[in-house]
Formats: structure tokens, sequence, C-alpha cells
């Protein structure tokens, strides 16, 4: 994968209609104000409606279609005239300029600083600006990484920006994470690809709007190679433990090798990159040992099983099922899909689309196009759902929906499944009977119904009473048999850094202290466990807004500025104060209860064992920017060299 493309020259005769045919006009427009420098083009007429932001295309009519692109072909024509030489590169102003036509926001508003940041016109803005050999030369600082996945690769580069010594600890062979291991036929991700990205590494060289699994371990793998990441990596090495070691302010890192060889690792920071879907979840349903076929989960799939003639039960319905089930079914002789909570279909049109023609010459010739994009649904999902799911104390039907906002959702969502399910047993299996956004939406583009009408799927929604050495018995006595058992029942996710044993200050564990109700400050700094920072941690999930990866990259930033506080100070350790942790979650906690996914009582992975929800963030992608700008001292007990605390 090409991670820096150069614009490719626009060839005499080029087919200038073709090419702009399938963008979204305004995009199209604002990247070629960008690469001409002709600011008229963005024309408030042809400008999208900010209040139809959820609409598809936010209500843009034909007309103003038909006269961007009449405006755009002009733009194109005179660009391959004058030789295809871009404009000199844009100021801030004319940044804004363009923001403010994409988003019909005023000029200086708050989201500026970011959107800028996401786009990164004039190089890697959230990249850090301080460096080791300036600050702190003579200081031995190392941090420790656990997993090379999306957030470790980040964090990772960033602290190597500033000049710190990075050693990171994989468990897998190779890099990728979650995208490396699951490859589960039908895998891909649920944002478009001009978001699930890295701010500072975009590309238009994406294949589909959203891209397949292995696109994306390619993604990754580029970039680990390019910031120089993976020669800091020991692969095949599982951590253990980690034991903070008071006396020397570091971190104690017990690792295994795969061969089975132990070592004791020393670094002064240590990062957990596990994030929270990495250990997969196994529903408690007696006799699950008994199944004398095949069974495996979905996160660990097994490839050189062969599933022609076979007859395949699939117990889960969540976002990883809903995309494995289309081509199980297409292999096997018979699938039955155990549907215990189905979700709510969010329609998606392109979810499976390649990239038309039209739109790959579109980014050869002009990559930023990519940029612009990306601060389109940056902006479109910035906020996206998040007001629907906030409850309305007075709405009078909560186990229906949770606000007249939310009840429109509903009743949008009940339409697209009414247009895509024309049967009436089969729509009501596949009817949520809780609130949209109290479950994690899944996008569909009406595969999913269909390969559930087929006639060789049968959709069991009777609860499962136990396995047997043939297959599944539900609790009606029906005895469903299968040679194949698929798990697709997600992820372990709120048991956060296990099966690490962890030992902070005063030889508190780590697992004791949260007795099941994992929390920390801004999700990233726990109580009595210094220079421990947590990427992905409890309540750093997005349900309805943004990019995850647009909250681990602010995560990196409080990482690199708070190693930057601790060599600016001289400090040997930083652990935040527990009155400030517990007053930050009391918030977290009122502001969770507060949305549809924690006034429900529908089953979900965002809630804990006990019914807290530990995985979401309940506010604004603006909060959490703000918060993780850097570390605010007062927020920490800081110890000093001479072992003087602040």
């Amino acid at each position: 994968m090409r991670l820096h493309p150069e614009p490719e020259p626009i060839a005499p005769g080029a087919d200038f209609a073709q090419m702009v045919a399938d963008s979204f006009p305004p995009v199209l427009l604002a990247s070629l104000a960008h690469l001409t420098g002709d600011m008229s083009l963005l024309r408030d007429a042809l400008a999208p409606d900010s209040t139809r932001v959820l609409e598809p295309d936010c209500g843009y009519s034909q007309s103003q279609a038909d006269g961007a692109r009449s405006l755009a072909i002009d733009a194109l024509e005179r660009y391959r005239k004058g030789g295809c030489v871009a404009a000199d590169p844009l100021t801030d102003e004319q940044a804004a300029q363009i923001i403010g036509f994409l988003t019909g926001a005023p000029p200086e508003h708050d989201y500026l600083p970011i959107l800028l940041e996401e786009i990164s016109l004039d190089g890697d803005r959230r990249a850090p600006r301080w460096h080791k050999s300036e600050i702190a030369p003579d200081s031995d600082i190392t941090v420790g990484i656990i997993g090379s996945g999306m957030s470790g690769i980040l964090v990772a580069h960033r602290l190597l920006q500033a000049g710190v010594s990075v050693v990171i600890f994989e468990k897998n062979p190779d890099i990728g994470g979650t995208w490396l291991e699951n490859s589960y036929p039908g895998c891909r991700v649920d944002v478009p690809n001009h978001l699930y990205s890295y701010s500072f590494a975009q590309t238009g060289d994406w294949p589909n709007y959203f891209s397949t699994q292995d696109v994306l371990l390619d993604y990754f793998r580029a970039c680990a190679d390019e910031f120089g990441v993976r020669e800091h990596i020991r692969f095949n090495t599982e951590v253990s433990g980690a034991t903070w070691d008071e006396s020397e302010a570091r971190w104690d890192v017990s690792i295994v090798a795969r061969s089975g060889a132990s070592e004791l690792v020393s670094v002064q920071v240590l990062v957990s990159a596990c994030g929270q879907l990495n250990r997969p979840h196994f529903p408690d349903i007696d006799g699950r040992e008994r199944f004398a076929g095949t069974s495996f989960h979905s996160a660990r799939w097994d490839h050189d099983l062969d599933l022609a003639d076979k007859r395949v039960a699939v117990i889960g319905s969540g976002a990883s099922a809903v995309q494995f089930i289309p081509p199980v079914v297409e292999s096997a002789a018979h699938t039955t899909v155990f549907l215990r909570t189905p979700p709510w279909l969010l329609p998606a049109p392109e979810y499976m689309e390649e990239l038309p023609e039209s739109m790959r010459l579109l980014l050869r010739h002009i990559p930023d196009y990519a940029r612009w994009d990306r601060c389109w649904i940056f902006w479109r999902m910035h906020e996206g759902l998040l007001p629907m799911a906030v409850v309305d104390s007075d709405w009078p039907d909560q186990e229906r929906s949770v606000s007249a906002s939310n009840d429109l959702l509903r009743e949008l969502f009940t339409m697209y499944l009414q247009v895509t399910v024309p049967d009436p047993v089969l729509f009501d299996a596949l009817l949520p009977k809780y609130p949209p956004l109290a479950k994690r939406l899944v996008l569909d583009n009406g595969t999913l119904p269909a390969t559930l009408a087929r006639d060789d799927v049968t959709l069991e929604t009777c609860a499962i009473a136990e396995i047997t050495d043939s297959g599944v018995r539900t609790i009606d006595g029906k005895d469903h048999k299968c040679d194949v058992l698929i798990y697709g029942t997600g992820f372990v996710a709120s048991e956060f850094l296990t099966p690490m044993s962890v030992t902070g200050r005063d030889g508190v564990d780590l697992h004791a202290s949260w007795d099941g109700e994992a929390r920390a400050y801004i999700g990233m700094t726990v109580p009595l466990f210094p220079n421990m920072f947590l990427m992905y941690g409890p309540n750093t999930n997005i349900v309805v807004n943004g990019s995850i990866i647009y909250f681990s990259e602010g995560e990196a930033n409080y990482i690199v500025e708070s190693v930057r506080m601790l060599l600016e100070k001289h400090l040997e350790s930083m652990e935040v104060r527990r009155d400030v942790h517990d007053v930050y979650n009391t918030r977290i906690d009122e502001g969770n209860r507060a949305m549809a996914w924690g006034a429900s009582h529908v089953n979900t992975w965002y809630k804990n064992a006990s019914g807290r929800v530990s995985q979401n963030w309940p506010f604004s992608l603006l909060e959490f920017w703000q918060r993780t700008r850097k570390p605010d001292p007062d927020d920490y007990i800081l110890t000093s060299k001479n072992n003087g605390d602040r």
C-alpha cells in the first residue's frame, strides 16, 4: 500500500465527467480549491447543508450536484492545461475557509484545530513538539509497550519521534493486533477508511469504501515499517506480569517467549496497548466441551476447514457474526443461526462496494481528495447520532426508545427492515425490542437479511439449553444437529489487561483492586500504579461518533506529554490522585447512565458483569481532545528524583 502517493499528471483527452461522477460534490470542490488555489469554487449555494448531515448526501439536490460538477470539470481542465502544477500550500486561513465551506461552521470554532490536525495538510500536526536530546539528554528512560496493534504502533511512533527509547512486547509473530487475529471470512472495518487511518499517514490507496481485514493489515504493516517501529518489537513474546519496583522507580516486566523461556525486562514507563477486543469470549452454556465436531471462535478461525457439505451452527449475532454468516452460508450445506438479541441495522449501501474506477481516477490525480473526504466524514460523524442516544427522563416508554429523536431513529431503522425483510415472521425475529443505540449498530447493505431468508438457513430464536455431542439443544427440547459450531460471541472486553498479573505500589494487585470494576482517569491512569498508562482503556470506546483511531491519537499525545513532564521536571514517577480519579469516574458513570446504552437493560458488551458501562465514552470528541492535550501536574502525585513528593 502507498502511504504517500504523489498526484499523477492528467493525460490529454481525460474524461473529466467520468472522473467526478461518483464523488460527493462539496468534497470535490474543496479538494480542487486546495489543488488549484481557486477559492471562488467554494460557493455558498453549493455548500452542504450542515443541518442535514445525517441524511444521504446531506439532502444535496441534483441541480446542486450538476452545478458543482460543472465547476469541477472546468477547474480540472484549467489544471491540466496549466501543466498539472499544484498551487502553493494552503495557509491556515485558506484551510479554515475550505473547512467552513464543508462544515458550515464559523472560521474560528472549537473544532477547527482538530480538523486541521485531522487533515494534516502541511505535515504531522500531532507530532511531538519536543525531543529528549533537547530537554533531558542524560536521562535514562525506556518505555515498554504491550502490543503492536493499531494503538501500540501509534504510541511507539510518537515516542520514537520524541527520541524516547521503546521496547514493544508482542505475543504474535507479526504486528496488527485485532486485524491480525481476526481473519474470518467477511471481516472488514465499519468506519470509512478515509477516517479509519492515522491522521499523519493518510492515503487514497484504498480499494473499498470500508476495507477488508487483509487490506487493513497491509496498511498497519506499511506504517510500522515506515515509522521504524518494527525493529523495536520483540515478537512471539507474551507479557505474563509486571511489578512496580518502588525503590528503583521502574516496572519489572515478566515476559515469556513462545519457546517457553522467561525473562525479566525493566522499563521506567509501561504502556498497555492490548485494547479491549483481544481475548475471545465464550458463552456460559453447559456442554461446550462435549461437542464432538469442530468448534472455534471467530477470532481463531480454522482456515483449514472446508465447510462444503457441512451443517454449521453459529452462536452469536454481533458485529463479527453478521460479517462471517453470509460467506459461511455460501459454503455450507446448511447453516443454523442462533439469535438471542438482534442488532439494529444501519443502512450502508456502499459497505461492501469496491471504489468505482471514477473514484480511483480522482484519487490518483488528486490524492488530497482523501484528506477533504476525511474532513467531511469526521464532521458528519463528530457528533453523528450521539444526540439521539441521550435519555429524556420524561419519555414514557423507555423499553422501546429513550427520547423523541431516539424513537424517530427507531422508526427509520424499522422502515429499512420492512423494506429488506418482506417475510413477516423473519421481520418479527429481526426487529429489536430495545432502544436504538443501546447496543452496537451493525452496518448492512441488505446482505444479512437476504442471507437469513435463504432456504438453506434456519434462524433459531429459542434460547439455548446446552451443547450436546452432536449439536445444540434449545430449551424447547429440540436438537439442532451440526458438524461445525462457530462462536461469534465477542470478547471479554471489560476484563482489561487479563490474563496479566499487574502489581503496583505497596504490592497492590490491579485486578484485585478493580474487583471487576475496571476504571481509569481519562481511561489511561490508575491510582497506585505509577508510570503506567492504558491505550483503549476503560470508557474510551466510541459508540456512534468518530473513529477509535482519533481516541488513540489523543491518548498517545497524552502519554508522550506525560513522558515529557517526567523528563523536564526530573521526576521518577507520576501517579494519578485518587480523588481526581474518583471524581472523573463519577462523572463518566453519570454520563453513561444518561445514554441509551446505559439506561437500557439489554445485554451488551459495553457493560461489565455488574451492569456498569465500563467501555464507553459518553461525551463529545471535542472534550476528549481537550482532556488529552497534556497532563495537569495537579492531577498527579509527582515524585522527584530526590524522593520528595510534590
